[in-house]
């Protein structure tokens, strides 16, 4: 049995502008307390390669792109021949990740094999062991960054840079001290600020949901990049 959780056949969501599915890859490095797909990190995967081969051959025409997530995408140890298949199959690929893996991130951007990357910023290097059970992906984190923003400013992959943010753990400060680092770095896309997604059993801390949101009015205001907004409270949908 391979690492595939699960897929979601059908998001107008997670690749902008293209109908995609998911493929949920099981395990993650990373013990995020608010994560919201915690059997996704803990268990392991439940189908083997020829379903999602299979499908991906009825798929063919129907959608246009397909989205590596998790859990972390990047060490499952068959996620080179998962996206050479689909990009053979003619899908756009995506991989969601946590940059803690740059080794993968570079050999399959190298390789022409990747189209977009949403890296997770987690938090400033000082909160990482809090947030995410450990801060030894931190080095790990940075080189990923560095390199798909280079990648993304060279036209080789579209980026998106997003931070889960719970007023318990992060700041307005920090998430400023986070938006001076991107420009500093030369990003230019959108750096996505989310409020969390789930709350309580839901997630692996057990977090309940927060009783304040971040105030947008007190984040420092980007150079060179965009500020986005996703789940907050009193948002339209």
């Amino acid at each position: 049995m391979g690492q595939i959780y699960d897929i979601s056949t059908f998001s107008m969501l997670d690749y902008p502008g293209k109908m995609a599915c998911i493929v949920w890859l099981a395990g993650c490095n990373l013990r995020c307390t608010y994560c919201h797909n915690p059997d996704i990190v803990l268990k392991r995967g439940s189908l083997d390669e020829a379903e999602f081969y299979a499908f991906l051959e009825k798929r063919k025409g129907k959608l246009t792109a397909v989205v590596f997530s998790g859990g972390e995408a990047t060490f499952c140890e068959a996620l080179p021949e998962y996206v050479r298949t689909a990009k053979d199959l003619g899908f756009k690929v995506k991989i969601d990740t946590n940059g803690s893996n740059p080794a993968v991130l570079k050999d399959l951007i190298g390789r022409g094999l990747v189209d977009m990357v949403a890296l997770d910023y987690k938090a400033p290097p000082e909160l990482a062991g809090k947030i995410c059970g450990t801060d030894r992906f931190v080095a790990a984190f940075y080189e990923s960054l560095d390199f798909l923003i280079a990648q993304n400013n060279a036209g080789k992959i579209d980026l998106e840079i997003r931070t889960t943010a719970v007023p318990e753990f992060l700041s307005e400060e920090n998430l400023s001290w986070i938006i001076g680092d991107l420009g500093a770095r030369g990003y230019k896309g959108i750096y996505y600020i989310q409020h969390m997604f789930s709350s309580g059993e839901k997630t692996l801390g057990n977090v309940p949901e927060p009783k304040t949101a971040i105030d947008r009015s007190k984040l420092a205001q980007p150079q060179g990049f965009a500020l986005g907004f996703r789940n907050f409270p009193g948002d339209a949908a």
